[in-house]
């Protein structure tokens, strides 16, 4: 069985979506696609924001969760 970069690229994606599904993280290719479709006039935020947000949205900000 010959498994080529292209078939790699595709299951990594997938199980990239998987896992930050599993652990309750949003995608930030769903979100891209969103922003393009929905505010094609707007600046999207870069993936280090979105997963900044994320995390202060999932965690909260500043509060001291054991």
């Amino acid at each position: 069985m010959r498994i080529s970069f292209a078939n790699i690229t595709k299951i990594y994606q997938k199980s990239d979506r998987f896992l930050h599904l599993l652990v309750g993280m949003p995608s930030y290719d769903k979100y891209l696609e969103h922003m393009q479709k929905y505010h094609p006039d707007k600046i999207p935020k870069s993936q280090k924001e979105f997963f900044k947000e994320a995390m202060e949205r999932k965690y909260g900000v500043g509060s001291s969760k054991c």
